[in-house]
């Protein structure tokens, strides 16, 4: 077990880690808890009673969040001709087509957050998958990041768009924002995906859909989330 410093510890101690909260209660003892010096990250960890392993009861997708991240992202376009155009008028950090795949595979290179791509450039991005899916950098169609609208997917991602998908013990870890948003845009975040992610929920999983939902502060203990009030009727 790794040592815990005092901060976490008082933290810990400052709330009941076994009850389940409403998502205002959760959110205000994230906030009251932070002590780190800077301004902490905060994520939703929940799992899902589903089975990743097939196709069809996977969940994934992307949303706006209402009051972004806390960070801009670098995002790196794949195009060319007018749609290279686009997404450099769109405020994309770096735009290029086989040049770039190049740079990523023999240099390593890895200063982006997000990668979108046309269609047609799918061929070139599709030969750094072993690279790229690993770090969950692969464009993908269901999150908007293989498309033709250039421009609305830099704009979006620049906006605070956040990818949700499973990982392979069925959690999703995504991002909700930052303590100094303070609790309540935090819990408008949270809302807002966690809608998302309930209405992604596949046709064919069965028993109960949210198992546990937890929300963190990246030096803070997690406070658990009573997932029943989430469901939406």
């Amino acid at each position: 077990m790794p040592k815990r410093g005092k901060n976490y510890k008082a933290a810990v101690a400052a709330y009941d880690k076994t009850e389940l909260h409403d998502v205002e209660q959760a959110m205000e003892i994230i906030v009251k808890n932070s002590k780190a010096k800077f301004d902490e990250t905060v994520e939703l960890h929940t799992r899902l009673g589903v089975d990743g392993r097939h196709a069809d009861q996977q969940v994934r997708g992307a949303i706006v969040l209402p009051h972004g991240i806390g960070k801009t992202k670098k995002v790196l376009v794949f195009a060319k001709g007018p749609k290279a155009t686009e997404a450099e008028e769109a405020g994309a950090d770096f735009v290029g087509a086989e040049e770039m795949a190049q740079k990523i595979q023999g240099e390593g290179w890895f200063d982006f957050d997000v990668v979108i791509a046309t269609p047609d450039m799918m061929s070139v991005v599709g030969r750094l998958g072993k690279i790229l899916g690993p770090k969950g950098l692969m464009p993908n169609p269901k999150s908007g990041t293989v498309t033709m609208d250039v421009a609305k997917a830099i704009q979006e991602t620049k906006a605070g768009k956040v990818e949700y998908r499973l990982d392979k013990t069925n959690i999703i870890h995504t991002p909700i924002g930052k303590v100094s948003f303070g609790a309540e845009k935090l819990a408008d975040n949270f809302n807002a995906l966690m809608g998302a992610i309930i209405k992604a929920k596949p046709s064919s999983a069965k028993g109960q859909y949210l198992r546990s939902v937890t929300v963190a502060s990246t030096m803070g203990p997690g406070v658990k989330i009573n997932p029943m009030k989430l469901i939406q009727n």
